[in-house]
């Protein structure tokens, strides 16, 4: 029996939706995929410039640090989401120089937890510039993963014309979502470079291109793109012998700073501090220090405080049993990194050994 002209409109209409159906599905799987497939990164927020807001546009280094939060952050930037899935945490708000070893702690092992979890490929951190070298070096240092972890912080406020900050952010969310990322330690990205968190340090304070190192970056980001020149080699993350998963307390470490007519009653004083277990001497040129500085520091070597000689100046490195007898006097010498980074590092391996052979080797490898 032949059917009516009305119940074939009514057939070839539905072939129609089906087929509509279907050529619709593919698509919206296909994106669905997409979606699924991006890298999934958690924005821990610390507070600093980053998180500044100023009085008005052309307030770019007069400002008030650490007044927004993580949600607005991410918010300012939505092409985030264009190359990761998105989630902040607001871990503390403070301006950097006023960061303690606690707050370290508490963020290295918000940061441990979070590294461990599935549904979590990258991990970057806002913060302020002033110790933002340090924190990032911690990290490099504590923190056992191969996923890439990026420190991230900016100059100007995000009120300021030509503000740096959400294009370094922009970079560091790309930076930790990549696979080629992975297992390289720890990252601090500045101004459109990849730097290795061991080796970068704020050399300006007042222009983007702060954060240098004197090997040469890693890599730069160009339009959410890696370009990788170098891979470090000192040991870090997966390859460190510390974990801050077994790390409770840090042990107190001070810096003295040499300079013409330093005083031994400063050595003395910073070295009658309750608790002390290194000094970081910040020597001229290669790691010097003053006839009058040697006896007060052989006199806290005898007492088991150790000395490490490292040196002021932002380039070179201190060469052992140059400028003075370091076999002799049982001190260590800083290797390449700056008075800062050397006490983060002698902190950390003071949780291991006091022993200033063991400690050597540590400055060594590290």
């Amino acid at each position: 029996m032949r059917s009516s002209p009305i119940v074939r409109s009514l057939l070839a209409a539905a072939v129609l939706a089906t087929s509509a159906t279907c050529l619709v599905s593919p698509a919206a799987a296909v994106e669905s995929v997409a979606q699924a497939s991006k890298p999934r990164i958690m924005i821990l927020a610390t507070g600093g410039t980053i998180a500044g807001t100023g009085a008005s546009s052309v307030n770019s280094a007069s400002y008030t640090a650490s007044k927004v939060a993580v949600d607005q952050l991410i918010a300012g930037v939505p092409e985030l989401s264009r190359v990761a899935e998105v989630r902040g945490e607001q871990v503390m708000q403070i301006a950097s120089e006023s960061l303690t070893n606690d707050d370290l702690l508490k963020l290295a092992r918000r940061v441990s937890v979070l590294s461990k979890r599935p549904d979590v490929d990258g991990i970057v951190i806002t913060h302020g510039t002033d110790t933002l070298e340090e924190t990032a070096y911690f990290l490099n240092l504590t923190v056992h993963t191969d996923k890439p972890i990026v420190v991230v912080g900016s100059m100007r406020p995000g009120t300021a014309l030509s503000a740096d900050g959400a294009l370094n952010l922009y970079d560091a969310v790309s930076v930790a979502g990549s696979k080629d990322a992975r297992g390289k330690g720890v990252f601090v990205t500045m101004n459109d470079e990849i730097h290795a968190g061991r080796d970068v340090t704020k050399m300006v304070n007042i222009k983007t291109e702060a954060f240098k190192s004197q090997w040469g970056p890693l890599g730069m980001v160009v339009e959410g793109k890696n370009y990788w020149f170098r891979a470090p080699i000192k040991r870090h993350t997966t390859q460190s012998e510390f974990d801050i998963d077994q790390i409770q307390t840090l042990p107190k470490v001070e810096i003295v700073y040499g300079y013409e007519n330093a005083p031994r009653a400063t050595v003395d004083a910073v070295g009658a501090s309750p608790g002390i277990q290194a000094i970081i001497h910040a020597g001229t040129g290669n790691g010097s220090v003053a006839n009058r500085i040697v006896p007060a520091l052989q006199e806290l070597r005898a007492k088991g405080v150790n000395v490490i000689r490292s040196a002021r100046v932002p380039a070179g490195f201190v060469v052992r049993n140059a400028e003075q007898p370091d076999d002799k006097y049982g001190w260590v010498v800083g290797h390449d990194l700056n008075p800062q980074k050397s006490r983060i590092l002698s902190m950390v391996a003071l949780t291991k050994t006091r022993d200033p052979k063991e400690l050597q080797r540590i400055f060594w490898e590290y």
